[in-house]
């Protein structure tokens, strides 16, 4: 076995798990608006218990119907008319040959609904929610009989997971939920006994432990998710945490599940491609050091060699998945039986499971993995009769669409002149976005295990016209040329040539553009050795379609990396490398430089295949990714997908 640490059984009190794998409690939006138990979470948690994975720990529940719910449709556990439900959920996960746990929770400050009551520690809101809901968003203080209620409903929300037959219950003490909410300084100013020093901003996890362990008894399974550090300037580090830890195992928490950072640190939390894998296991190494239960460690651990790998090194008891297991619910599965090459990995582009769902108050999806949320309804089925089908074009929408077609019988031929991978190649090339080479190695794989003739030309229509049955045209994007004199100069190259060696920029580099792409060549430059200055039309960078945490990621990398921004100003001539430009009332100004990059923007490539193979006729032709509209990975997988499976 290639992995003999992650596949060694484990035990959490007196639970014993197969494997070291653990599903994180990762929020879907699939339950019923009440908090019961829908038809779509059974179908979703049937399909991840099914791939092999140790212990599923179902999705944060509320615990009481007052203040503690977080997000639409989110699960509950409040009431025991929540039981029956539960059951079936716990009874579903332990079918599929898992062991089945569930999170108790109250969302403190972090209300995504925004709704009142918002209660927590202090008055001290979370800035996100007051920039969109405003003073409303500012949280009430608890009073102490509100505490006490709390931990009541804490413990009766345990005592609710025993009787509904869940293995294990974990309690949510990180991410700057209400707990976190009390042990930091960043957001606890109280000056009564539950505020000030440690013992008083640990209070209320002690009283919440105590109750639980009092109604569920000393052995049934209990655990405990920190984070190692809320990562505030002014909240609580990993000194104090080991320390609450190890209050925690003295009350009779039997494993610490190691995490970081709260909403508005929220790339410390649900960490984009920009930040290092294995962003907290630091953390869980810290802890293990101190406490005698295991320790579960958690954070961008993508693939099953860094899992191993921690496992190895003595970093973590047990390792917790939550993105990956959406990405590819058969990671545990795979990773056993050692096909890790036909994982499909997760990005870590928060694309598909934040900014395009939950954040819109949606169920979760997944860039790579259209039939997340969807289980019951998308799936690869045999087509009815087998076809001959062309592919044209390599990357991402084309590779996918042929995956598809081939699973479903069909038999396909991929054109491409380069390499596969199209722009996912050029979009890899920096070291912060290298998490897009796994997925590029995922489908170029998939394209060889599949039996998928690639031919390496560019395709014309007289080689598949009356040869194929079906076509799938996928020639990508090209790069826009807006009408500024001397853009066509010598010195100035495009963002794409500059990622793929086509174009070697000079030591001085203008970048035009302000999107994802011109931040992120910018970025590649600096880290280079290169001055980079970014101009740009607007007033902010990434304005538009640019997630939530790659945002703030990319402005701490900017400004960490001394890129010189300058905003608010029109491009109207390139001279060489004089750049002249105009600011709203039309007042140039001039910026030398070596080179000049562009990255403003990209549009569909219509070469006309698609229209001169309909015009052919005999063969039905579809189209999927960048030649119908540039766009994210996200348009590209799923594109691909629909169209292999309606072939």
């Amino acid at each position: 076995m290639r992995y003999p640490k992650l596949f060694a059984p484990g035990r959490i009190g007196n639970l014993d798990l197969p494997n070291r794998i653990i599903k994180a409690p990762t929020s879907t939006g699939m339950s019923n608006i009440d908090g019961s138990v829908s038809e779509r979470l059974i179908r979703h948690y049937r399909e991840v218990a099914k791939g092999g994975t140790g212990l599923i720990i179902a999705e944060y529940a509320y615990v009481d119907d007052i203040a503690a719910k977080s997000a639409h449709c989110q699960l509950g556990i409040s009431s025991d008319e929540h039981i029956s439900g539960l059951t079936l959920l716990a009874e579903t996960i332990k079918d599929q040959g898992a062991r089945a746990g569930i999170q108790i929770e109250h969302c403190g400050r972090q209300k995504f609904l925004g709704t009142p009551p918002i209660k927590s520690a202090s008055a001290v809101p979370w800035l996100a929610l007051k920039a969109r809901s405003g003073d409303k968003a500012i949280p009430e203080q608890l009073s102490i009989d509100e505490i006490a209620q709390i931990v009541e409903a804490f413990g009766d929300a345990a005592r609710r997971a025993v009787a509904a037959g869940f293995d294990l219950v974990e309690i949510h003490g990180a991410h700057g939920y209400l707990i976190t909410n009390f042990l930091s300084p960043h957001t606890n100013k109280r000056t009564d006994r539950y505020g000030g020093s440690f013992e008083n901003r640990t209070r209320l996890l002690v009283e919440i432990i105590r109750n639980a362990r009092a109604k569920i008894g000393r052995d049934f399974p209990l655990t405990l998710r920190l984070s190692g550090t809320d990562y505030e300037p002014d909240g609580f580090g990993v000194d104090e945490t080991i320390e609450v830890a190890k209050i925690a195992e003295s009350l009779g928490i039997d494993a610490i599940h190691v995490s970081g950072g709260d909403h508005h640190q929220m790339i410390h939390q649900v960490s984009p491609m920009s930040v290092p894998r294995l962003h907290n296991v630091w953390a869980a190494e810290a802890v293990r050091g101190a406490v005698g239960v295991p320790v579960i460690a958690s954070g961008s651990i993508t693939l099953p060699d860094f899992a191993e790998e921690i496992l190895a090194t003595g970093k973590g008891d047990f390792i917790s998945l939550g993105r990956p297991l959406w990405a590819d619910p058969e990671w545990s599965n795979k990773a056993r039986e050692g096909r890790q090459e036909d994982i499909r990995p997760c990005i870590r582009c928060n694309d598909g499971c934040l900014d395009r769902t939950f954040f819109r108050f949606r169920a979760v999806g997944c860039s790579v993995n259209p039939e997340i949320g969807r289980e019951g309804d998308l799936k690869v089925t045999p087509a009815p009769q087998a076809k001959k089908v062309a592919v044209v074009g390599g990357g991402a929408a084309g590779m996918e669409a042929a995956r598809v077609a081939a699973l479903r019988g069909h038999r396909v031929t991929l054109f491409e002149q380069r390499s596969l991978g199209g722009v996912l190649f050029e979009g890899s090339v920096a070291e912060f976005k290298s998490d897009l080479r796994f997925l590029n190695d995922y489908l170029a794989t998939q394209m060889t295990k599949l039996g998928v003739e690639v031919v390496p030309r560019r395709a014309e229509a007289a080689d598949i016209a009356g040869k194929f049955d079906a076509a799938v045209v996928a020639t990508g994007g090209q790069a826009s040329a807006p009408p500024i004199p001397g853009i066509d100069g010598p010195c100035v190259m495009d963002a794409i040539d500059v990622f793929n060696g086509g174009a070697t920029p000079g030591q001085r580099v203008i970048v035009l553009g302000g999107g994802e792409t011109a931040v992120e060549v910018a970025l590649h430059l600096r880290q280079g050795g290169r001055d980079v200055t970014i101009l740009h039309r607007r007033d902010e960078l990434m304005a538009r379609d640019c997630t939530s945490t790659d945002k703030i990621s990319y402005s701490e990398m900017l400004a960490a990396a001394g890129v010189e921004i300058v905003t608010g100003l029109q491009v109207t001539e390139i001279t060489g490398g004089r750049v002249t430009a105009a600011d709203r009332h039309g007042k140039p100004r001039h910026f030398n430089a070596d080179s000049v990059v562009t990255a403003l923007g990209y549009g569909p490539n219509r070469d006309g295949l698609a229209e001169a193979l309909r015009a052919a006729g005999g063969i039905d032709v579809y189209e999927a990714g960048d030649c119908v509209r540039t766009a994210k990975v996200y348009d590209a997988i799923h594109a691909g997908y629909r169209v292999g499976c309606r072939i």
